[in-house]
């Protein structure tokens, strides 16, 4: 692999960098940013920020348009912020500025966690005495519980119970298709899950807070089961 040295991008060795505090008021958000952040993104940067501090600038150009660093500004106005860390990229020409726009988010995007390490950092910090939430670093509490699960490896030689495949039972089948089953308050049928009359069936003129089900996936059509 070639490498390349900073001397052949005069540029980037030459520029002195520096912190300036803009009014936020002032910012301009590029209109032709092709990244998109959601509501709950900018959210999570926004506890981000309220945890640890805005501690990275955007940055702007000469006319103070955002290149870098749009959902950081979408964040700083939902906490009501006044003003922000910017640093000044005006020795980019308009393409050089368009392609780091787009460089800045792919670059990244393109990245991948060593999970094991990750999943070390996560311990730590599961374990130690903090004055935040974990999932401050953008991971769910599940996605962090699997990756802790992960250091633990399966005893050699030990099967799950869970992996066993019981013995087919052969007798008499107790319910069929169509089947209401009537337990105190609770109902169970058994029926397709694929099909709107299992529902009309089993739930009346009742509406459901929450469906669980496999359809269609993993079992065949022929076997969906909804309860």
């Amino acid at each position: 692999m070639k490498g390349v040295r900073l001397s052949q991008h005069p540029l980037g060795s030459r520029q002195q960098l520096a912190v300036t505090y803009r009014a936020i008021e002032d910012l301009k958000p590029n209109s032709s940013n092709p990244r998109l952040h959601s509501k709950k993104q900018v959210e999570q940067i926004a506890n981000s920020i309220a945890t640890f501090g805005f501690n990275v600038p955007l940055l702007v150009n000469d006319d103070l348009r955002v290149l870098a660093g749009h959902g950081r500004l979408q964040a700083a106005k939902m906490l009501g912020m006044g003003e922000v860390p910017t640093i000044s990229v005006n020795h980019l020409s308009e393409a050089q500025a368009t392609a780091f726009m787009i460089a800045d988010d792919r670059l990244t995007e393109i990245s991948k966690w060593d999970e094991k390490l990750l999943a070390e950092q996560l311990k730590f910090l599961t374990e130690a005495e903090l004055d935040f939430s974990v999932d401050v670093t953008g991971f769910l509490v599940p996605e962090v519980d699997l990756l802790l699960e992960a250091l633990t490896p399966a005893p050699k030689g030990d099967t799950d119970p869970a992996d066993v495949v019981p013995d087919r039972d052969t007798g008499v089948p107790v319910s069929r298709t169509g089947d209401l089953w009537l337990l105190d308050r609770h109902r169970v049928l058994c029926g397709n899950s694929l099909k709107d009359m299992s529902y009309a069936v089993l739930m009346e003129d009742h509406r459901a807070a929450m469906v669980i089900a496999d359809a269609p996936y993993n079992v065949g059509a022929d076997k969906q089961v909804c309860c």
